[in-house]
């Protein structure tokens, strides 16, 4: 629950952002406008020297998951979310590969062969690779315009000391246009500078240091401004996205399951899937959230997490029955995956696996 903040009595609008101190749970201010909420986030950039191509080659963006595999098999591969290349570069023989890395990233010290996949296909390997520091360069500021600020948040701000103005970890509360909640982000919260808004009387533009927050990626802004408005309320509205915005839009959809409480639904009920727009890992799962819980449900994003909403809580109760109409086309395509590690698995007899010890019992046509 979003806690009560008293506003400014001109305050209008829709109070779509609540920064929240995550320690005591009490709220520093709400308002509807997040500028520098969509951005570019900080992403590694690793040369491969002595690329070599296998299938189609690499260019453009490369995949929401793309693994990065020593070839010392004591060693651990690494992620690199949202993989972006220009292929190779002109007059070498060196890939440059950007992404998002995970928490780990490459083992360190390591500079020898790797061999690259996407989770579907090994896309290449090279002699050695290194990263790339990128350019220094000052991160935009989030602004949180016409902010209706708590009486906590107006004493840190007239004390006007650094550690008064330091208010460390927050919670950047999202809801949606009809007051849901939507989404939120886990900030460090250091105050750049404060001004009086344009936005009404004792409204406040507060400015916090970007360096310590994370952007959501503009490509998936027009996503977001689509769940800004409110869930969809037709079934299959993902299905003309690509799988980067696929992804981003199971994003959304996953976290603001986890923000909703359901009902379960009796045991013995009959569900039914749409499987034609299966052609990638996000749309497995869209679909099925869908199949279970209407438009913009949710019902799994891995299959950990399918595991756990066949156990309860997410609108399912065993035992049921799924009938998954045009299941070749998920058969077509999600059954020659690779591991992390480069090692081939079948997900679509996984899934299949997961469903049935959760009491889905699943007839494909």
């Amino acid at each position: 629950m979003i806690p009560t903040v008293h506003e400014g009595e001109n305050h209008r609008g829709p109070t779509r952002y609540t920064l929240t101190d995550t320690e005591h749970g009490h709220a520093w201010g709400v308002c509807a406008e997040a500028e520098g909420l969509f951005g570019i986030p900080q992403r590694g950039t690793y040369e491969m020297l002595g690329w070599v191509p296998e299938g189609a080659g690499v260019r453009g963006w490369v995949g929401s998951r793309v693994w990065l595999v020593p070839d010392d098999e004591a060693l651990e591969p690494w992620l690199l979310g949202d993989a972006e290349s220009l292929g190779q570069l002109a007059g070498t023989d060196s890939l440059v590969l950007t992404g998002l890395d995970d928490y780990e990233g490459p083992p360190e010290g390591h500079m020898g062969p790797v061999r690259v996949h996407d989770g579907h296909q090994w896309l290449g390997s090279c002699r050695e690779f290194a990263r790339i520091l990128p350019p220094e360069e000052a991160a935009p500021p989030l602004v949180l315009r016409g902010l209706a600020q708590s009486d906590q948040l107006r004493t840190a701000l007239m004390k006007g000391t650094r550690r008064a103005q330091d208010l460390e970890e927050a919670a950047l509360e999202i809801r949606d246009d009809q007051g849901e909640p939507l989404t939120d982000r886990t900030l460090w919260t250091k105050v750049n500078a404060w001004r009086p808004s344009s936005y009404g009387t004792d409204l406040i533009d507060l400015e916090l240091d970007g360096e310590l927050f994370t952007p959501v990626p503009e490509y998936a802004r027009p996503i977001w401004e689509r769940w800004f408005a409110g869930p969809p309320d037709t079934l299959g509205a993902w299905t003309g996205l690509d799988t980067r915005l696929r992804d981003a839009w199971l994003e959304l959809v996953r976290e603001r399951a986890c923000r909703r409480a359901r009902r379960d639904r009796p045991a013995g009920h009959a569900y039914e899937l749409d499987g034609r727009h299966i052609t990638d890992e996000p749309g497995l799962y869209l679909a099925l959230g869908e199949a279970v819980n209407g438009p913009g449900g949710y019902f799994g994003g891995c299959l950990a997490a399918l595991d756990d909403c066949l156990r309860g809580r997410f609108g399912y109760t065993a035992s049921a029955t799924l009938l998954w109409r045009n299941a070749a086309t998920a058969r077509e395509h999600l059954s020659q995956t690779l591991t992390p590690d480069g090692q081939p698995y079948d997900l679509f007899a996984e899934l299949l696996d997961v469903l049935a010890e959760g009491g889905m019992h699943v007839t494909l046509t």
